[in-house]
């Protein structure tokens, strides 16, 4: 169901926007659609109502989200094609018991499911233990928001030792999701949210497209005793048709060396 708050921009407009948030020219759009650039300029102008096939193929050109295939149609004047089905309806059982399998077969380590905001959606027995750990019990609501127990003055930053190195990431990968020309307010008061919190790392600097190591992010944690070397990697779904399914997170965390496996084993069995 469409939010109350959503603003519904002209067809054209939202074409322009994905193209310049994709750093494309509209002929790098036309060639790459199929379209002259002339019938594209059109398309953005207003002067041309464009089909429904047309923009189904200017979405996959732009590389859209399925939500955001489906807020193209809609201001075209045409039906959504992808279905949102939240995660805790009947229909989705089996997808649950993938990821629970998921989440189970990566124990001793922690692993979550979170949604496009960061909400944790699912987690393992791990991941319960070292982030209350880490974070103070008010941030550990159930479905609590991770950007939230990580940024905030009572999360997790307060015992990362290379936290500008990872603040500056996590928050990269934020602005980059929530941040386009029809994002959600949600998300907006989100990242506002954490600026407010200070000490956030800029994010100047950092290369326009994601590089290999960044797939990779290296965490340092040191607390009372506890010093972990481990690393985060961020997995999702491939190819699926449902919004709510792209917009999956499978974050999982493992040592980064031996003393850090033996710490965290030890740190897990206590």
């Amino acid at each position: 169901m469409r939010s109350t708050t959503e603003t519904v921009h002209p067809v054209g407009r939202l074409v322009r926007d994905w193209r310049m948030t994709r750093g494309l020219s509209q002929l790098d759009l036309a060639l790459h659609s199929g379209f002259s650039a002339k019938h594209l300029s059109f398309i953005e102008t207003g002067r041309t109502q464009p089909s429904r096939d047309a923009l189904l193929v200017l979405s996959e050109s732009l590389d859209l989200p399925l939500r955001e295939r489906n807020r193209l149609l809609e201001a075209g004047g045409f039906a959504r094609v992808f279905g949102e089905t939240p995660l805790a309806a009947d229909e989705m059982s089996r997808v649950r018991s993938v990821l629970q399998f998921i989440l189970d077969r990566h124990s001793p380590y922690a692993a979550v499911v979170l949604d496009r905001f960061s909400d944790c959606l699912m987690g393992n027995r791990s991941a319960g233990l070292i982030m209350s750990r880490l974070v103070e019990p008010h941030l550990l609501p159930a479905g609590a928001n991770m950007l939230r127990a990580v940024f905030h003055p009572d999360g997790m930053r307060r015992w990362i030792v290379n936290w500008p190195e990872v603040g500056r990431h996590l928050l990269d990968r934020a602005e980059r999701e929530l941040t386009h020309p029809t994002a959600d307010p949600r998300g907006a008061r989100l990242l506002e949210e954490i600026h407010g919190y200070g000490d956030v790392p800029s994010a100047a600097g950092r290369p326009p497209h994601v590089r290999p190591g960044d797939l990779l992010l290296p965490v340092h944690i040191r607390r009372d005793g506890i010093e972990l070397r481990l690393f985060s990697t961020i997995m999702t779904l491939g190819t699926p048709h449902d919004v709510t399914l792209q917009e999956l997170r499978i974050e999982t965390l493992f040592p980064s060396d031996e003393e850090s496996e033996t710490r965290w084993q030890a740190l897990i069995a206590a």
